[in-house]
């Protein structure tokens, strides 16, 4: 089924709820992004180990995998607006913590911040997600998340470069501080939203009689037995946890950028230019498909099994690149897809779930991501330590892409749409 589509202008300039959460995503994940090139660059510096590397992503993402499910709770339970610029706040002075880092022997301190920060960002990522529909009519859904997807695109690829040349100028220690600014901003922008009335979500009646812990493995329970009694729904789901099984490749980006096309210090630069070209790459695929294709259900169920393929393609060219040039092509070939399967997938769990367990479902979904991803960031790091060449982590994390897009598309292909008004499975 096909909406009619909304002009990604048009609804930047007729919402105003949804243009302050946008502006609120600039500042802060602008700040991120100088944050994570400045702590590649850290490790590497202070150990020179692959597997060093790979335990900070797994520090970014195993803990939303543990915290995440119940997280959502919290979100369906509060005012959405609230998680979110409290999130921000506990980020913000999590990131001041990064400058005491001084010498190898305080690299625990980096973990356990990025570690905590991820706890935090469990709870923001599924509330926004569940807000969007809060501030966008059903027609605006897709435009909104390509815009939201865009602007992440945009911000790693402009804060990728600059993460670079701010640690080679500025210093590490700078990246933080600007980071750490960045949450307040967005903390102050949200405030500011204000969501129609009777719209927000948050805040529900709980049942008397039960145990605080019953009622969230209760509802947390709720959220599960929705998903896998619609089929269509836990697959679309867990299509981010499957591409996050080839998550890897964020590790193999450092590796490449340090090892293999070395500019600046530690290959900062380098490294910065890898995020980048991933960036415009995440940029270009929801928009150009929508631009091509139009934003109808069933397009979009399709796209996100094919969307695996340009991402197996693309690091399949990039485990062959002879230069830093054609590696970022080849960067960018490879997200196109996991940008086309991340903004899809949400624009269709958006569209189809019960305002009341929206929280839950997101959250499910960004534990499982997460959870892939730190699995499979560890994993190439252990293997790049034993002595696997980056280039032929590349083509094996290629292969994993491929297996994953042919199942998914298998999948959905010629699936039917679960009824959107459907009420939770009791």
């Amino acid at each position: 089924m096909s909406t009619p589509s909304v002009g990604y202008v048009a609804l930047l300039r007729r919402n105003k709820p949804f243009r302050r959460l946008w502006y609120g995503q600039l500042v802060s994940q602008l700040g991120d992004w100088l944050d994570s090139i400045a702590l590649f660059t850290l490790l590497l510096n202070l150990t020179g180990s692959g597997e060093a590397v790979g335990l900070l992503l797994v520090a970014q993402f195993l803990p939303g995998a543990l915290v995440g499910p119940f997280a959502g709770v919290v979100v369906d339970r509060l005012p959405r607006r609230l998680v979110l610029i409290l999130s921000d706040l506990g980020r913000a002075l999590l990131v001041l913590l990064l400058l005491l880092v001084r010498s190898a022997g305080d690299i625990w301190l980096v973990y356990t911040v990025v570690a905590l920060k991820v706890v935090l960002t469990s709870f923001f990522e599924p509330a926004r997600s569940a807000i969007i529909p809060d501030v966008c009519s059903r027609e605006e859904l897709v435009a909104a998340n390509a815009i939201s997807g865009a602007t992440w695109s945009a911000m790693l690829a402009l804060g990728a470069a600059l993460g670079g040349l701010v640690v080679g100028t500025l210093g590490i220690q700078a990246s933080f501080l600007i980071d750490s600014a960045s949450y307040v901003m967005s903390a102050a922008l949200i405030f500011t939203v204000r969501v129609g009335e009777g719209r927000e979500a948050g805040g529900r009646k709980q049942e008397a009689g039960a145990a605080p812990s019953s009622r969230a493995l209760g509802e947390l329970a709720e959220g599960l037995r929705y998903i896998f009694t619609h089929r269509e729904v836990a697959w679309i789901t867990f299509s981010k946890a499957l591409w996050s099984m080839g998550g890897g490749v964020l590790l193999l980006l450092a590796l490449f950028g340090r090892e293999l096309f070395p500019v600046g210090q530690g290959g900062a630069l380098s490294i910065g230019l890898l995020y980048a070209a991933r960036g415009a790459g995440a940029g270009i695929g929801p928009i150009l498909a929508q631009r091509l294709f139009g934003d109808g259900q069933s397009f979009m169920r399709r796209a996100i099994g094919l969307s695996f393929f340009f991402s197996a393609l693309g690091y399949i060219g990039f485990s062959y690149s002879p230069t830093l040039a054609v590696a970022m092509l080849a960067v960018v070939v490879a997200h196109v897809g996991g940008s086309i399967q991340w903004v899809f997938s949400t624009a269709l769990l958006q569209m189809r779930l019960p305002e009341r367990l929206r929280g839950r479902v997101f959250a499910i979904e960004y534990a499982g991501l997460t959870l892939t991803t730190a699995l499979s960031s560890y994993l190439t790091g252990l293997a790049s330590d034993a002595g696997a060449a980056p280039r032929s982590l590349a083509l094996a994390l290629a292969g994993i892409f491929l297996v994953a897009g042919l199942i998914t598309t298998a999948a959905l292909w010629h699936g039917r749409p679960d009824p959107v008004s459907e009420p939770a499975a009791a």
